[in-house]
């Protein structure tokens, strides 16, 4: 994180956990405003893979579950990184940038993700590259988002997914239980400015708020902690459009179309909560009641304002179906599903 820009967040409230926001001094409150009102984070728990050259199109295409070829100037899309054997590596969202690609992908993963693509690269025309430094990351949340960043920025995409420029801001829809957005700053003054101009009607929050946000919206995430853990359709990403099924070879492309076309999908992400207080982290276990094997894994799991945690967990299919679900042992407190915000039923 740039110095600067560490001085402005901890005059404006922030507490950090190195270079993490973890709150604005009140976390429970920051966690129930999320779900409602409007909000405002810094995301630099977030890397950036920037992708330049020639081949920078074509090469990406050949390694990532999604179409890049579909990709315009307007619009982002989920994909995967995937060893040969299907597993994800890294997933990130993808965006144009004026002179090649911008891949934003949990910054625990980036150097892994990063060293491994670059064993593909060959004699293609593509750098590769950390740019986490050029870049200030804000995500913003809220009913009234959209009119705020329009207000603020004088530009906002309309449609989830979409991409609008204005000037040093990069605006990125995602999706959400509310209208959700990843702002990406080239300006330091831009992003203070935004900050300071979303601050007189939202408020501030940490990573934590954020993540919770994700959760709720049914993404995704891999993080160093759970890289190699997870077939693509294990963590649903087919059904938030990470993956093309129509497209040539990448790494693990025949494991993943297997999967799809003859049915052999055992696993998937569910939305669940757990009644612990206490921080769980990605890839921690879950158990069925009456095993001592795990039958799943954590994706990613934040407080919930309500109590206890809520989690997206990638689980036995025959497990969760049962309701039959613990974390960390099988005497365990319950994951008690939730209904997610898109249906399997979309397969």
């Amino acid at each position: 994180m740039k110095a600067e820009w560490k001085a402005f967040l901890m005059d404006a409230g922030a507490v950090f956990d190195g270079e993490r926001v973890v709150h604005f001094g009140n976390p429970g409150r920051e966690q129930e405003v999320a779900l409602s009102g409007l909000v405002f984070a810094d995301l630099d728990y977030l890397g950036v893979i920037a992708a330049h050259g020639s081949d920078a199109g074509d090469f990406l295409h050949s390694q990532l579950t999604c179409d890049i070829h579909a990709l315009d100037a307007g619009s982002s899309q989920l994909g995967a990184f995937c060893t040969p054997k299907g597993r994800m590596l890294g997933l990130m969202r993808i965006f144009r940038a004026d002179s090649g690609y911008t891949l934003r992908l949990p910054a625990d993963s980036l150097e892994a993700v990063l060293q491994r693509l670059r064993r593909y690269v060959l004699r293609a025309d593509v750098t590769l590259e950390d740019a986490g430094g050029n870049f200030l990351r804000i995500g913003v949340s809220g009913v009234d988002a959209d009119r705020e960043l329009r207000r603020a920025a004088g530009a906002c995409p309309t449609a989830v997914n979409g991409v609008a420029q204005a000037g040093p801001l990069t605006i990125v829809r995602v999706p959400g239980i509310q209208p959700r957005f990843e702002v990406f700053a080239t300006s330091l003054q831009a992003a203070r400015t935004l900050w300071d101009a979303l601050n007189v009607r939202g408020a501030p929050v940490g990573e934590s708020a954020w993540r919770l946000l994700e959760i709720s919206a049914g993404l995704p995430a891999v993080f160093a902690a759970t890289a190699e853990l997870f077939v693509p359709q294990m963590a649903n990403l087919q059904l938030v459009d990470g993956v093309s099924f129509r497209k040539g070879c990448y790494p693990g492309q025949e494991i993943v179309a297997r999967m799809q076309y003859l049915g052999t999908l055992k696993r998937r992400m569910y939305l669940g909560r757990i009644d612990r207080d206490h921080p769980v982290p990605p890839g921690a276990e879950l158990y069925s009641g009456t095993g001592d094997q795990p039958v799943g894994r954590i994706v990613d799991a934040q407080p919930h304002p309500d109590g206890g945690l809520l989690a997206l967990a990638v689980l036995q299919i025959q497990s969760a179906e049962a309701a039959d679900v613990f974390f960390g042992s099988p005497d365990g407190p319950a994951f008690v599903l939730q209904p997610l915000p898109y249906p399997f039923a979309a397969e």
